[in-house]
């Protein structure tokens, strides 16, 4: 298993920011996208928020990989629908490259016991 951490900010707006939280609830799940997270070998997804900032979690297959997902995800029209409407709700980072939303994080500390 391999574990991500990822971060992305949403526009800095209540409503929408209420909308955002109402659309990523377990019960409002497109199940396409739910589908297509878990074949691109994605076992568990976390999402959380503080104020407009996210942090998601991502633990996947050993073999996962996020050029492939990407691939399958560009050829899926579901995804790029759910993908189209994040946009009204998301902005990059100040520091992504252009075109990118979620940021991968660099593990800076781990307790080893």
């Amino acid at each position: 298993m391999k574990k991500f951490c990822l971060a992305l900010d949403l526009k800095d707006d209540h409503e929408l920011i209420e909308q955002y939280d109402q659309l990523h609830k377990t019960e409002n799940a497109w199940p396409e996208i739910t589908r297509s997270i878990t074949d691109g070998g994605i076992s568990n997804m976390e999402i959380y928020r503080t104020g407009n900032r996210l942090f998601m979690i991502m633990e996947t297959s050993d073999d996962f990989d996020f050029n492939n997902k990407a691939m399958a995800d560009a050829a899926n029209p579901k995804v790029q629908q759910w993908e189209e409407l994040m946009w009204k709700f998301q902005q990059p980072l100040e520091w992504a490259a252009p075109g990118e939303k979620w940021v991968l994080m660099d593990q800076i500390y781990k307790i080893v016991p």
